[in-house]
Formats: C-alpha cells, structure tokens, sequence
C-alpha cells in the first residue's frame, strides 16, 4: 500500500499494485527527458491540462522508477493501466501533489 507521507501513489499495472514514488533522481531524468525548463513548468502543464500523452508516460514512468520498478515508456506503454488514461492522469496529478506539497 503506498504511503502519501512518503510521497507515495500506487498504479495498478496489469493487475498488480505498483508504488511511485518520485526521488530526486526520477525529477532529475523526467526533466530531461520532457525538456522542460524547470519542474514548475511541468507541473504547470499538468496543472492546466496542457499535459501530452508523452507527458503522462514520462511522469508515470519516473514514478515508477522512483518506487523501485524498472521500467522504461516502452513497456509501460504495453501494460494494462486499470481505469484506463483517466485514472492514469489522476495517478499522476496525485503524484505530483504529494511530491510538492506538506501532507495535510
């Protein structure tokens, strides 16, 4: 079970709960990546909907790795995401959440 005050978001990938996690490291390989200036204008993206399919790969992917999968955008984008691409975006909005703000 993922731990929010870890910065933790579970993903259900064909059939089997998954963690992410974002490190610093998993930022670090996201940002280059996406080519985003800095990590406030990829969250801005997500933010404001301005999010690419790639975009949502990416982050999903860094989560990933960040939570000890070894996976690549390839392979995930094979898997089975249960709830499809909107619970994989609310996934991610999550992620992102508990990665830049204080636990409430």
């Amino acid at each position: 079970m993922a731990n929010p005050y870890h910065g933790e978001v579970e993903l259900v990938l064909d059939g089997q709960a998954r963690k992410m996690r974002l490190t610093l490291g998993a930022l670090a390989e996201l940002e280059t990546e996406l080519e985003s200036g800095s990590l406030m204008d990829l969250v801005q993206r997500f933010e404001n909907g301005g999010f690419s399919a790639r975009d949502l790969l990416a982050l999903l992917c860094a989560g990933l790795r960040g939570g000890g999968m070894d996976i690549r955008v390839p392979e995930l984008s094979g898997m089975g995401i249960e709830g499809g691409p909107v619970a994989a975006a609310q996934a991610a909005g999550r992620l992102l959440k508990v990665t830049f703000s204080v636990p409430e």
